[in-house]
């Protein structure tokens, strides 16, 4: 037996020594060789791929992507999504090869080596990647290692994804993975490798089990890009906060006491004039993006005709020709760092589109723009158009003004998402500005003409002037001389114009604060443009019918199209609950001499605020007209209720109560927002001319539950609605966190309107009402008593929004 294992051992070393000992041109025998930056070797036979590494200790870019999805919104694994750029090198260690991300967040810029060895040794790096050593050439100048096993990886954490969104266990099925030799090519700086990967598993989850047709094995494509540093010619641009670019920033432990330890610049592409004394030049490399070939018409033409716009931007800063757009050619690979790509992104249900980048983690230059636009958005729009008009009368109806409506949203998301990936931020004060940006969330600009609904000018058809701006101060040929000043002027110019700019954080509807800076809205004024768009909404519901559908759909598919209608005015509403404790402020930076005050919205605006808002709460608002109610079935057979539908309490049939519950809620929950709230009673304290909360609890409460009781369904709506506000002052009071002097305040109202909820049951005033007022006064007496709810609160909502669910 001691024999037996003797011969075996040595039989396993002879062959690891005629393995090790095989000379180089022995192993690439039968491989196909591909040169460029990283060359490699194809093994047929195998399935492998060999890397030919002559670059150890330098630095290069590695970007992973997936060039297939998996269809789904809900778990967002789309199509061309881009993974991490990282800056990354190969370093040799023995017979392994270590592929080593480095850490570009700490760093030092400095001539000092030793003060950079300081900072590379203070922060952690990750190797990411262990290779073997397969082989070397005999002058020691290559080494070749198998990759395959990493491009097998899940590089792109779609295991922890998946699990993450409770979308199932899921691990990578080697034997059902391989290289995708279409996608593996090499160029003088770029080596891209692509794989497709089978995922297996179990449990798969409601989104998952709609898009893959056997949802225990999914299969996707991801991609390797290993990418040559660009040259040092590249310039960072610093950045302003007013400047409208994202932020590009790093920690730099070489910056002197006196000098900020964090620094900005922005991210943008390069661009630099063939004649930078010209007024007018062409650009010495011009910004090209490529449309994905897969776009049919005439979406296609709308989504060359939108990025294009952008052109305009480049002119006015004295370009010519230097942003362009063109057809992706029909062998070109949309995950190749070569290219800046327009995707056209399919999903099992309407989502975000989004514009992402490959960013030089160094400098901030982009390398690639890369663009995913949501292909299910343009028929949202379509179906808007549609509900808004109601065109049908006919089996021949004309639609073209309800598409060309649609195909103008899809130029502006097209010069949105393009924008982003030239480096810029939302500007969600745009629309107060008269349309200033096509960085905005826009919402259709419907308007009444001799009372009807015209569509003509739902949304624009140019790049803006705060675009415009920015371009300026990102793409503008500068010599080092002249930059500072050129760029102070440029923030300044745009602040004398009066333009406006707020962005994401600073506009959410529940946590931002600001008066102009809101998503989806329109108007100088929100609350004044809140109440024009119900009486849009009036004037689409009144014409709301059979002819809001084509002939030969089923009756029941008109729940649909009203779903938006019903609902037009809900982003309006977010913006106008932000005037209340709403502040006004920008980006500034301090200057000499410079007197900056925060306001605060003045009193009369708050409370033209609250009255638009409570006016969405009336059940002449909520109510839906009754031809539209008798009109609408059950689901026709083969047809399904979805997410998109109205929630139903009524079994099988449309449930026009709880669709105006929803609504209600969604006021409700905007206007009495703890923060909300708090802010307020210290603006009242400071302004008289503020009403303070129990002002405001005050008003809602008599506009609601002590109002007039209504008549027909519009009790049932007015019922809802009281149950709604009680609601919300419990979940206050139930709120852990909320400031004492708005607990008091609370405690207070519930306490004041039980006591008047006992006294006005048997009124005959509120006859309708004595069931749900006895109710309501035992829900208050419980649930301040025994510090929890007596009844479980409604968990109504309303379908999803434009483009669908919560912001991305």
């Amino acid at each position: 037996m001691k024999l037996l294992k003797n011969i075996l051992l040595l039989l396993t070393c002879s062959i690891f020594s005629l393995h090790a000992s095989t000379s180089f041109g022995d192993f690439i025998k039968g491989k196909t060789l591909q040169e460029g930056y990283f060359s490699f070797y194809l093994d047929d036979e195998a399935g492998k791929v060999y890397l030919a590494i002559d670059k150890f200790d330098q630095a290069f870019l590695f970007q992973s992507s997936m060039p297939h999805g998996i269809g789904s919104n809900d778990i967002g694994l789309d199509r061309g999504q881009l993974g991490d750029t990282r800056l990354v090198q190969f370093e040799r260690v023995g017979n392994k090869v270590f592929l080593r991300q480095k850490n570009t967040y700490y760093r030092a810029n400095s001539q000092n080596v030793l003060e950079k060895k300081a900072v590379n040794e203070a922060f952690a790096s990750s190797i990411i990647w262990g290779f073997k050593v397969e082989t070397t050439s005999k002058d020691k100048a290559v080494v070749l290692i198998d990759y395959t096993p990493f491009l097998l990886s899940d590089i792109h954490n779609i295991s922890d994804t998946l699990k993450r969104r409770k979308e199932g266990n899921f691990k990578i099925d080697a034997s059902r993975s391989g290289l995708y030799k279409k996608r593996i090519k090499a160029f003088p700086k770029n080596t891209e490798l692509e794989a497709t990967v089978t995922y297996k598993g179990s449990g798969a989850g409601k989104y998952l089990r709609t898009v893959t047709p056997e949802n225990s094995a999914i299969t996707v494509n991801l991609h390797h890009s290993l990418i040559k540093l660009p040259d040092d010619n590249y310039q960072t641009r610093a950045f302003h906060p007013f400047s409208g670019f994202w932020s590009h920033s790093y920690a730099d432990y070489a910056s002197a006491i006196d000098q900020p330890l964090i620094k900005r610049v922005i991210p943008r592409h390069r661009l630099t004039k063939k004649n930078p004394a010209a007024k007018v030049s062409e650009a010495v490399e011009p910004i090209i993006y490529y449309l994905d070939a897969g776009v049919p018409e005439p979406v296609k033409s709308a989504l060359l005709d939108g990025a294009r716009w952008w052109n305009q931007a480049y002119e006015a800063i004295g370009y010519k020709d230097a942003f362009q757009v063109k057809m992706l050619p029909a062998d070109a690979d949309p995950m190749d760092v070569r290219y800046n790509v327009i995707q056209w992104v399919h999903r099992a249900t309407r989502g975000w589109s989004y514009g992402s980048s490959v960013i030089d983690p160094r400098t901030g230059e982009i390398m690639k723009g890369h663009v995913t636009l949501g292909s299910l958005r343009v028929r949202q729009d379509y179906l808007i158009a549609l509900g808004l008009t109601s065109p049908f009368d006919t089996a021949e109806t004309d639609t073209s003004a309800m598409k060309e409506m649609a195909l103008a949203r899809i130029r502006q998301l097209s010069a949105h998402e393009v924008g982003h990936t030239l480096g810029i931020a939302h500007n969600f004060a745009a629309s107060t500005n008269d349309r200033a940006s096509v960085m905005d969330y826009p919402h259709p600009f419907i308007t009444l003409n001799n009372g009807e609904i015209d569509l003509s000018k739902a949304y624009d058809d140019k790049i803006g002037v705060w675009d415009k701006h920015v371009i300026a101060y990102g793409y503008s040929d500068l010599t080092e001389e002249n930059e500072s000043n050129f760029l102070a002027s440029t923030i300044k110019s745009a602040q004398e114009k009066g333009l406006l700019y707020v962005s994401d954080a600073d506009a959410r509807p529940h946590s931002g604060a600001h008066n102009t800076g809101h998503l989806w809205d329109n108007g100088k004024n929100a609350s004044q443009e809140l109440l024009r768009m119900l009486a849009v909404r009036e004037k689409a519901l009144a014409d709301f019918g059979v002819n809001s559908i084509p002939v030969g759909t089923p009756l029941s598919e008109i729940e649909p199209v009203l779903v938006p209608i019903y609902n037009f005015h809900r982003f309006q509403v977010e913006a106008t609950a932000k005037l209340i404790a709403g502040v006004d402020y920008s980006y500034q930076v301090r200057e000499e001499n410079q007197n900056v005050e925060l306001a605060t919205v003045d009193g009369k605006t708050q409370t033209a605020a609250l009255n638009a808002l409570l006016t969405t709460l009336s059940p002449d608002v909520l109510t839906l007209p009754e031809h539209i109610i008798k009109l609408i079935p059950p689901k026709a057979y083969g047809y399904y209720r979805d997410r998109e539908s109205f929630i139903s309490n009524t079994g099988l049939t449309f449930d026009p109560v709880s669709a105006a519950e929803a609504s209600a809620k969604h006021t409700l929950t905007l206007l009495l927002n703890a923060g909300r709230l708090a802010r307020l009673q210290q603006q009242s304290m400071l302004n008289t001319d503020v009403f303070s909360i129990a002002e405001l609890f005050d008003k809602l409460i008599k506009s609601t539950i002590k109002s007039k009781p209504e008549k027909a369904l519009k009790v049932l709506t007015q019922q809802r609605v009281n149950q709604q506000v009680v609601e919300h002052l419990l979940a206050l009071w139930h709120q852990k966190g909320l400031v004492s002097e708005v607990r008091s305040e609370v405690f207070y109202s519930l306490t004041q309107l039980k006591r008047w909820l006992k006294e006005n049951q048997k009124s005959r005033k509120y006859k309708a009402m004595a069931a749900q007022f006895s109710l309501l006064e035992n829900q208050i007496e419980y649930s301040l008593g025994q510090g929890k709810l007596m009844t479980p609160k409604s968990t109504i909502k309303m379908p999803p929004g434009s483009p669908i669910g919560s912001v991305y």
